[in-house]
């Protein structure tokens, strides 16, 4: 009889838990969802505000730079390579036998954002040191739309005949770079640089130049990009309506810098990029190509058969795409280039 009571009692004992029980249930099961999404805005929200990555799928987009640094303790190697114009096609195999020029990098990402490097080519045995530092980089939200970095570069003539001063050799560039990944397959960049040298050899050039360049990538795959580079001179140069025996200048011309259109495709992996291409400029240090100009030679100025002053051509789009249209002296404008990098992380 005792047993029975005491197991009646354990039995009343828990019917009175029960509703406590699938009341503390109840209360878990509608905090959860609540905890839940909490917990989802908290990892939700960085993810929106990351920045975008690979804007670009290398550092340089043929004869200009991108806003992309590699990521810290990344070493890479560059080699930039400029063939002979296209004027004697099948002659000289479209330039492939003609004069060529080279140039060798190196660089280096001692700290986030922040590249170092030097480099060495063959047109007037330059030495170039460069540093570039991503100054904001584009997000996935509105916060930040575009990736803006900054980019120098020191170049050094080891071929140079008139200078005065071992300083005469010196040249610099600076460069801001600025682009937006539009979605995965399209970015665009615009980039206003400055070049100054202390001594220019010709001396009817300026020592300081603007220009600005507008890079765009279009990814076909998801490893090969059609690419194109437009380079337009902003700083003019004054006509000279005379010929100019110290200069060398022949009558009605200006040394205005000619602008530089390149169209090629890019394959990339995570650690390569090979470009082809077509475009203008052979002269690859960037401060050598802000001033690249075509020029020819008049060879009987004034009736002076022992001058052959310089005749320039002018330095705007409408110019470079010839009197006759887009394949009026094509030949003798573009070369075909390209660019290898290669990148290590340690």
């Amino acid at each position: 009889m005792k047993n029975m009571l005491t197991m009646q009692s354990q039995k009343q004992m828990r019917l009175r838990l029960l509703p406590k029980i699938l009341l503390g249930f109840l209360l878990c099961i509608m905090t959860f969802p609540v905890l839940a999404q909490e917990e989802g805005e908290e990892q939700a929200a960085p993810v929106t505000n990351r920045p975008v990555k690979s804007t670009f799928e290398s550092t340089m987009i043929m004869d200009d730079q991108t806003v992309m640094v590699p990521i810290k303790n990344t070493f890479q190697f560059d080699i930039q390579h400029r063939f002979g114009v296209l004027k004697n096609y099948k002659k000289d195999a479209w330039g492939l036998y003609e004069t060529s020029n080279i140039r060798m990098g190196f660089s280096y990402t001692p700290i986030d954002n922040l590249s170092v490097g030097v480099g060495f080519t063959k047109f007037k045995r330059y030495a170039d040191f460069s540093a570039k530092y991503a100054l904001l980089k584009q997000r996935k939200s509105w916060t930040m739309p575009v990736s803006v970095t900054y980019f120098v570069n020191m170049g050094i003539k080891h071929d140079f005949k008139y200078y005065y001063d071992d300083y005469d050799r010196f040249s610099f560039f600076h460069q801001v770079l600025i682009a937006r990944k539009f979605n995965d397959k399209f970015s665009l960049q615009i980039a206003p640089s400055l070049t100054h040298f202390n001594l220019q050899e010709n001396r009817a050039l300026k020592n300081d130049h603007f220009a600005i360049a507008v890079s765009a990538q279009y990814k076909v795959t998801p490893v090969m990009s059609i690419i194109l580079n437009v380079d337009q001179p902003l700083s003019k140069y004054r006509i000279y309506a005379e010929a100019d025996t110290e200069l060398g200048l022949a009558a009605d011309t200006r040394p205005n810098p000619n602008p530089n259109v390149s169209l090629g495709l890019q394959l990339s992996t995570s650690s390569h990029a090979f470009q082809i291409f077509l475009g203008n400029y052979n002269l690859i240090v960037p401060q050598e190509n802000s001033m690249y100009y075509r020029y020819g030679q008049d060879p009987n100025p004034n009736g002076d058969p022992n001058r052959k002053d310089l005749t320039y051509e002018d330095g705007s789009l409408s110019e470079f795409f010839g009197d006759k249209g887009f394949f009026d002296r094509i030949g003798s404008r573009f070369r075909l280039g390209f660019n290898v990098t290669r990148l290590w992380n340690y």
